[in-house]
């Protein structure tokens, strides 16, 4: 892996090195960007090494303005280029036992430790790293960059981004989003909506408990539908073998309720995810579910007026389904040393730049998702270095004269 004391010194003798793929890892991860803080510092820093190179960015903050996205170009900007896409927030690390400091990379042997270094901080870094050489290039297309904020709690952040993009005269032909998958190419993920749902019933003491309304016992019943709609589909389909899990999923990950045991509750709250397979509407099985809570709802009122049930939509966004025989694919695969297709298990924003923009799609990056989100999380400096090459070379393939009307047929299915 390159070091920072053998990073081009393109400035002379007196210019500060470059900084390393690590170097840039090292600093990212030392800003805390849990989804419920700001990464208004992360940006900065971002923002400063691009200025160092003589690329300007554009940032598209939320409306409380502690967060923004940051949108770059690098190259001929009149052209259609090719967009790496990453976000900058991570999980939380509360609940979690660390053996090392998360916010302090620690290297040991070939594993870098740290929040966010697989998910997805180090393809950050590598993007970092190559910028200075991305600069100095001849490319025949741009390079875009797009770094967002609140991915992890339901791709909220970049959806401004995209409404900003929306109104640029020039688009990416294609984007990378440089979720970890080691290295491989994927194609496709699931689609996911998030929703809770809240029970209101009648307390009463529980030696009298036909005069209340159990919340819980009514959870229970729409917990138990989701249950069977979830079996339902591992029966019965649709399925769709590009994914490990070829069906469309359902599970409850949370519930809170009750007071005592000696009390009717009258309140229940739980959560429940949907993650589809790009062959089955998400809202058609939450309409269903909706439906069944209608009535479960009208029956609960028969013994107390003010009884109800809400149904609060937290998030969702969409599947990612990108034809493996498009230009796109072969491009990238062309400049791998693995030229294996990922399937995986968990979403990214690339269904909001493919569907919302039209931009071709696919994922590919350092690291892998079975470390991330998890205590002690982890990258190899094998994968950074791969990530490196692959970088490098799509470099060199984007000075190429052609390549952007080759990409233009991205095959989208």
């Amino acid at each position: 892996m390159t070091t920072a004391g053998s990073a081009r010194n393109a400035g002379g003798a007196n210019a500060v090195p470059e900084l390393s793929t690590v170097d840039h890892l090292a600093q990212l991860i030392a800003f805390d960007t849990t989804s419920a803080r700001s990464n208004l510092a992360l940006i900065d820093y971002v923002e400063r090494h691009l200025a160092r190179h003589g690329v300007d960015c554009r940032l598209v903050a939320n409306a409380q303005g502690d967060k923004a996205n940051l949108y770059a170009t690098i190259g001929p900007a009149q052209r259609r280029g090719v967009m790496l896409s990453g976000h900058t927030d991570t999980v939380p690390v509360a609940g979690q036992t660390w053996q090392y400091d998360p916010y302090a990379l620690t290297a040991c042997g070939e594993r870098l430790y740290g929040r966010g270094t697989a998910d997805m901080k180090g393809f950050l870094a590598s993007v970092l790293a190559a910028v200075p050489a991305m600069a100095e290039a001849d490319l025949s297309v741009p390079i875009n960059l797009a770094f967002s904020y609140d991915e992890e709690v339901g791709c909220l952040g970049v959806r401004g981004l995209i409404a900003d993009m929306a109104q640029y005269p020039q688009r990416p032909v294609a984007c990378v989003v440089g979720e970890p998958t080691s290295m491989r190419v994927c194609c496709a993920h699931k689609g996911k909506l998030a929703a809770r749902v809240r029970v209101r019933g009648k307390a009463c003491h529980s030696g009298m408990a036909p005069e209340g309304v159990n919340a819980i016992h009514a959870a229970a019943r729409l917990i138990g539908w989701i249950e069977q709609a979830a079996a339902g589909r591992a029966k019965a389909g649709p399925f769709d073998e590009r994914f490990g899990i070829p069906h469309t999923t359902l599970q409850v990950g949370t519930v809170e309720g009750g007071a005592a045991l000696n009390i009717v509750p009258a309140h229940c709250q739980f959560d429940f995810e949907i993650r589809n397979v790009p062959a089955e509407d998400p809202q058609r099985i939450l309409q269903q579910f909706l439906e069944f809570a209608a009535a479960l709802e009208a029956e609960l009122r028969q013994g107390h007026a003010d009884a109800c049930i809400e149904v609060e939509r937290l998030s969702s966004y969409p599947g990612l389904s990108s034809n493996q025989d498009s230009a796109l694919v072969a491009f990238v695969m062309a400049l791998l040393d693995d030229a294996a297709i990922e399937r995986i298990g968990f979403g990214t924003e690339g269904g909001l730049f493919q569907g919302e923009l039209g931009i071709p799609t696919l994922v590919c990056g350092p690291g892998s998702m079975a470390q991330g989100h998890q205590p002690d999380e982890f990258v190899t400096g094998e994968q950074l270095e791969r990530c490196d090459a692959f970088l490098q070379r799509l470099i060199a393939g984007l000075e190429q004269p052609g390549v952007g009307e080759r990409l233009a047929d991205g095959g989208v299915s």
